[in-house]
């Protein structure tokens, strides 16, 4: 599948990437990490359906959607958000940059689909480069900079955002706004699109050979801060996100079977948030170096993702694929 919807998508990536150069950019939104901030005005105000609980405990749906392709939910990410909705189910987690040195999350889902997802906030410029990789992605924001707006709009995705989708978003009781905005996957998608809509590069399998033990990272962003320690019993890494261990609203803790320091170009965008701060872009085509974190050991291999219709491909020194273990995947994008 990842080959046909590269080619289906490749007619249009040259006219995509030439609108978004020549747009001119000037404003932004972003979130703080204290508590109760204020919000940035451009998330919806409304609640849809009622004001609900959180609360993630309904098992999640399979898979079963041939053809279609991922679910990505822009997850907030300041203190006063945490903890988050369904984010355990999520196949891939995508960690970057934003204003003022804070971070947000990309939670991507194709094998399954929790009954809540939250709480959801606005969408940035990186994503668009980010999802180009998938065959006309679902992506559900809270909003977004008034004049990135029209570049999401020509994008190749399914935008989906609350003022567009009656229903499927609602504001939870128990945190403040804007963090409280959450949504229904199953008012979106019947089912899950499967393991196929995954046209990430990555692969999975057995364990490189070398590596070093390594059974504690931490990933330090100007103000914020993961880390991510080997649990052997469980085999996975629990994730902790600014010195609190992250669990869901359902108590689960979170953790992932591979994580991935990728190193990456960060520069200024054309934009700013309503402070004044200047928006990172996150630049995901390219090459450079990665950590791979699996099994409790650490591997220090390239990246490269030639365009931005490819998925990623991690080797070693000697060009071999780089496999991951078969669970959850979070890659950091990190400044090189």
């Amino acid at each position: 599948m990842g080959r046909r919807a590269r080619t289906r998508r490749a007619a249009t990536t040259a006219a995509l990437l030439a609108a978004a150069l020549t747009v001119s950019l000037a404003a932004g939104c972003t979130g703080t990490n204290r508590p109760g901030p204020v919000d940035d005005g451009r998330g919806p105000g409304e609640t849809h359906d009622g004001g609900q609980s959180a609360d993630d405990g309904q098992d999640p749906a399979e898979s079963g959607l041939a053809g279609e392709s991922v679910l990505a939910v822009k997850i907030d990410n300041v203190r006063a958000a945490r903890p988050h909705t369904g984010t355990d189910s999520a196949d891939i987690i995508y960690a970057e940059q934003v204003e003022g040195g804070l971070s947000r999350l990309m939670a991507v889902y194709a094998t399954k689909l929790p009954k809540v997802i939250g709480p959801v906030r606005s969408a940035r410029e990186s994503d668009l480069e980010l999802l180009r990789q998938f065959d006309n992605p679902t992506l559900t924001f809270s909003g977004a900079q008034g004049k990135l707006m029209p570049l999401i709009n020509k994008a190749p995705l399914n935008p989906q955002t609350p003022g567009k989708t009656s229903g499927a978003y609602f504001r939870g009781t128990e945190k403040p706004a804007p963090h409280n905005l959450y949504l229904r996957p199953a008012r979106l998608m019947p089912a899950a699109p499967g393991a196929d809509a995954l046209t990430t590069g990555f692969t999975y399998g057995t364990a490189p050979s070398g590596g070093k033990k390594d059974t504690s990272e931490t990933v330090r962003y100007p103000a914020a801060t993961y880390s991510f320690t080997w649990s052997s019993s469980r085999d996975r890494y629990l994730v902790s996100m600014d010195g609190t261990p992250a669990i869901t609203t359902g108590g689960k803790r979170i953790a992932p079977a591979t994580v991935v320091v990728q190193y990456v170009k960060i520069r200024k965008s054309d934009f700013y948030d309503f402070l004044g701060n200047n928006t990172p872009y996150t630049e995901t085509v390219g090459s450079g170096k990665a950590k791979v974190l699996r099994g409790g050991k650490a591997y220090n291999v390239d990246w490269e993702r030639e365009k931005a219709t490819d998925g990623t491909t991690f080797t070693t020194s000697g060009g071999d694929p780089v496999n991951f273990a078969k669970g959850q995947v979070w890659v950091l994008f990190v400044k090189a």
